[in-house]
């Protein structure tokens, strides 16, 4: 059976460091095995590597998007030959029944046509009843500036739209096209001082809406800067709230944001500097950002993609351990739990030496299910995209 969730969100938000939050008897590798088994890749066979899944669910089934190649493991921003596609799961089992490929490099639609590069990143939400929006970025390193790019997906026909639009991105200096020097020049102004680069942007943490507000993370990865970003109701302009990039000598990259039940945001990022665990960034307008700080909570972190997530229950945290099984990469990915943002504990420990990288958790109907990057033999391990539920604790 998946996770059904129970609604605790009403308790106390305060705990003494001695409480429990979750089962005294509760195993969390124990819990992680039994999801990692029931885990069913969606990836095509003719994939050879995939990475960096998104999806969201909608009238039964789970909307996939990702990265991936036919031609070798793994992904590289300089691997033209790497394009988006979305795979469509049917809840009832878990198995994929479609999978469209949607941008592409040199791609042509009835509008533009995508220049030479790879295409990155694909992130996905649901526009209205019958639209999935699909962005992504179009990037060929050292030759020009990446590109935004989002489509329509129209459900009842299993269609996409035949045009494709550049995003936007609105900052303190204007609004321009969403490409990298923009985010950057912003971030400069507000003292950022690490080196400019042409690509890198990307919409990293998935969609989050709060107060009937669609927001997101962008992540300029080539030069580790991160900002917190309001997306307009058009679905195609991108507002810059805040920049969160302090210590100013640490290497921030890929991060995650939530609200608290306190109305304070917190956000989490991978670090790329120092000790690679991950440090915390919190807010009281989402807007100006404490600089960042270890917690207790994580500990031996390594450079990977972090999760934060508030579901019906609680709040949920994932990150990357520095541990690895058989040697695999990514091979430890911890799931701790809370009632407020403040207490944690362990719910979830997933290990795996096919390695268990870059999850996407949503909870639909009260189950949580994840989108998760695994392999069998290469390096680093980027060879499908795996799909499931979360097993009961």
């Amino acid at each position: 059976m998946p996770l059904l969730l129970k609604n605790h969100m009403s308790s106390t938000s305060t705990h003494s460091a001695s409480a429990t939050l979750l089962p005294p008897e509760l195993n969390p590798k124990s819990a992680g095995d039994q999801t990692i088994a029931a885990l069913r890749s969606i990836s095509p066979v003719t994939v050879k590597g995939a990475h960096d899944a998104d999806f969201l669910i909608h009238e039964g089934k789970a909307y996939v998007v990702y990265e991936a190649n036919d031609v070798q493991p793994g992904e590289n921003a300089e691997w033209s030959f790497i394009y988006c596609a979305l795979t469509i799961v049917d809840l009832a089992n878990n198995e994929a029944v479609q999978t469209l490929n949607f941008a592409a490099s040199e791609q042509r639609y009835a509008n533009e046509t995508l220049p030479a590069g790879a295409c990155f990143v694909p992130r996905i939400i649901q526009k209205d009843d019958r639209t999935l929006r699909c962005f992504f970025a179009s990037e060929d390193p050292g030759k020009r500036q990446a590109q935004t790019w989002y489509l329509d997906f129209d459900i009842p026909t299993a269609r996409f739209d035949d045009r494709i639009y550049r995003a936007e991105l609105a900052t303190s200096q204007g609004v321009f096209p969403m490409q990298p020097r923009y985010l950057y020049e912003q971030a400069v102004a507000e003292g950022f001082t690490h080196p400019a680069c042409q690509h890198g942007l990307y919409l990293i943490d998935s969609f989050k809406q709060f107060d009937g507000r669609w927001h997101a993370v962008l992540n300029n990865f080539a030069i580790r800067q991160n900002a917190w970003a309001e997306l307009n109701p058009d679905m195609n302009r991108f507002t810059v709230l805040g920049n969160f990039f302090e210590p100013a000598d640490c290497k921030f990259s890929e991060a995650a944001v939530t609200r608290l039940s306190d109305d304070t945001w917190l956000a989490i990022a991978r670090q790329e500097s120092q000790d690679q665990n991950y440090l915390f960034f919190r807010s009281h307008d989402g807007q100006t950002w404490t600089a960042g700080e270890p917690l207790p909570v994580v500990t031996n972190g390594t450079t990977s993609k972090p999760t934060l997530d508030r579901f019906s229950d609680g709040y949920y945290l994932g990150w990357q351990e520095a541990t690895r099984i058989n040697s695999a990469f990514r091979s430890v990915f911890n799931l701790e739990f809370s009632l407020d943002g403040h207490q944690w504990e362990r719910r979830y420990r997933f290990e795996s030496d096919k390695s268990f990288q870059y999850p996407i958790f949503r909870e639909h109907k009260g189950v949580i299910y994840v989108a998760v990057t695994q392999g069998d033999f290469s390096d680093k391990r980027k060879e499908r995209i795996m799909f499931g539920a979360l097993k009961p604790v």
